[in-house]
C-alpha cells in the first residue's frame, strides 16, 4: 500500500462545508478500508469515520449526520464531505488504511479550521 495524500482543508465559518480528498498511490483494492482521522491541538488523534467493503461506511457519533465518506475508485480518491461544521471540528484531518496505521505511517494531513 502506497502513501495517501490528503487535501481540501481550509478556513470556513461555522455552519459551512468542506470536502476533503484522500488520494491513493499504487493500486489499492476497491475493498481497501480507508479511514479518516483528525487531531486537534493538544488532543489525541481520533477516528472520524471510514469506508469499507467498497461502499459501506461508519462514522463517529460526533460527526454522524454531518459528514459523509465516499470513494471514486477509478480516480483512486476517497472523499470526506463535511457539512454544518462546528468550531470543535477544527483539526488536522488524515486518511489512512488499517495496515499503514498499524505501521505508524501517516501522511501530512490537511488543516481544517472552523471559525465561530
Amino acid at each position: 500500500q502506497g502513501p495517501l495524500v490528503e487535501s481540501g482543508g481550509g478556513l470556513v465559518q461555522e455552519g459551512g462545508s468542506l470536502r476533503l480528498s484522500c488520494a491513493h498511490s499504487g493500486s489499492p483494492s476497491v475493498l481497501t478500508a480507508i479511514n479518516w482521522y483528525r487531531q486537534a491541538p493538544g488532543e489525541q488523534r481520533e477516528w472520524v469515520g471510514g469506508i469499507f467493503n467498497v461502499a459501506s461506511t461508519k462514522y463517529a457519533d460526533s460527526v454522524k449526520g454531518r459528514f459523509t465518506i465516499s470513494r471514486d475508485n477509478g480516480k483512486k480518491l476517497v472523499f470526506l464531505q463535511m457539512n454544518n461544521l462546528k468550531p470543535e471540528d477544527t483539526a488536522v484531518y488524515y486518511c489512512n488504511t488499517p495496515l499503514r496505521k498499524d505501521r505508524g505511517l501517516w501522511g501530512q494531513g490537511t488543516q481544517v479550521t472552523v471559525s465561530s
